[in-house]
């Protein structure tokens, strides 16, 4: 196993290299530079050519892609990510403050999708054919192939705008304006509250994507011999069922959990840009908006850190299910 996690770790930072070479590369042949696109948003703040360039040198813009490329490598393994160049600050700071937001609608998110889709998809199983399965499974699959962005327009426009002015109404963003005067109680259930529409929409396609995977993965394990051998034996449907399929479906469920990982804090830039939600996906949208390199690759960085860690957290969860999987 030791020898296996080195070889992964040495593949793991041969990735991220080549992973953010080409990142770099991309984003610094983009239409535009954090300069003119300052310009653009404000065309009062017009730049002079002097000024353009002393700027540029500041920034390092003045350099070939593939030297900054390596400037920054440098600088990030001395543990400095630079600074925004929007916002002034650290790019640890910048990102910090957004992980908060992302992490608590993910997180909540893939808690409920988990703790929900296993149970429906052991009672599709156990009830496969029946008509309450057959209609669980069309709702199933209806959610799956709803856009989440499409949903998101539909509840927004129902619950912020059919019901403005009512109890019910249910605004974008993360607080109401008065968030700062509310109680400790007031302002949970506020956060709460402008909580329940990106949940939503986070929750319904991976829940029913999840539960029908955990069923077609248990329809083709119900078939195999040693449940027929467990039922010969007198075990119960249930039994069979929870003790003796699922425990072997859960390799490639894992497999999907160790995915998850850099889902917990990627956000989503498109529910999160409809609900005007803080998180990452925003902070992604904007740092490409304004062509803001240093945020842009910080984020890079720990998507592809936290991909490859999900990665080698699945082929070690593997390990742990099933005692025949070793690695040398």
């Amino acid at each position: 196993m030791i020898t296996y996690l080195i070889r992964r770790m040495i593949l793991a930072v041969l990735t991220l290299f080549v992973v953010t070479l080409i990142v770099y590369a991309l984003i610094r042949h983009m239409p535009g530079t954090p300069l003119t696109m300052t310009e653009n948003m404000d065309p009062s703040r017009k730049i002079s050519a002097e000024d353009y360039k002393l700027m540029e040198k500041a920034y390092g813009l003045d350099k070939k892609w593939y030297v900054a490329y390596f400037y920054w490598l440098g600088n990030v393994a001395r543990g400095d990510f630079a600074a925004s160049f929007r916002e002034r600050k650290p790019v640890t700071a910048v990102i910090g403050q957004r992980v908060g937001p992302t992490l608590l609608l993910s997180g909540l998110s893939i808690i409920i999708t988990y703790v929900l889709s296993v149970p429906i998809g052991l009672y599709s199983t156990l009830r496969s054919g029946k008509f309450d399965e057959r209609s669980s499974s069309v709702l199933l699959y209806v959610l799956y192939s709803l856009p989440t962005y499409v949903a998101a327009l539909q509840l927004l426009a129902f619950f912020y705008v059919g019901l403005k002015g009512t109890d019910w109404q249910l605004k974008p963003g993360m607080v109401s304006d008065d968030y700062a005067s509310l109680s400790a109680a007031g302002k949970l259930q506020d956060i709460a509250t402008h909580l329940i529409l990106p949940l939503v929409c986070f929750t319904y396609g991976s829940l029913a994507y999840y539960s029908r995977f955990v069923k077609a993965n248990m329809e083709e394990a119900i078939r195999q011999d040693y449940i027929r051998t467990a039922r010969a034996k007198g075990a119960g449907p249930i039994r069979v069922l929870v003790e003796h399929a699922f425990r072997n479906t859960l390799i490639p469920l894992v497999t999907l959990m160790g995915l998850t990982l850099p889902g917990i804090l990627s956000g989503s830039i498109i529910l999160e840009q409809i609900f005007s939600w803080p998180g990452m996906g925003s902070l992604f949208f904007e740092a490409i908006t304004f062509r803001d390199y240093p945020v842009i690759m910080g984020l890079v960085m720990m998507f592809t850190v936290l991909t490859l860690l999900g990665q080698l957290l699945a082929d070690v969860m593997y390990a742990m299910v099933d005692p025949r999987v070793t690695y040398s």
